[in-house]
């Protein structure tokens, strides 16, 4: 059972997160022969000033 855990600084639309799954579970499916009904995706959108690079905040 594939667990992918994906964070994001920023928001994303729900066309983006469509598609990000669908990518992932595609992948997955295609490289490991995990069939996509077993492969959990968690979406973690985090606040770009929870973010930082370099010594400093994104925001």
């Amino acid at each position: 059972m594939p667990y992918v855990n994906l964070q994001v600084a920023g928001p994303l639309t729900r066309k983006q997160k469509e598609e990000i799954v669908k990518e992932f579970t595609e992948t997955l499916e295609r490289v490991a022969g995990k069939p996509p009904e077993v492969t959990y995706i968690v979406i973690d959108e985090v606040s770009r000033e929870n973010w930082a690079k370099g010594g400093k905040l994104l925001e």
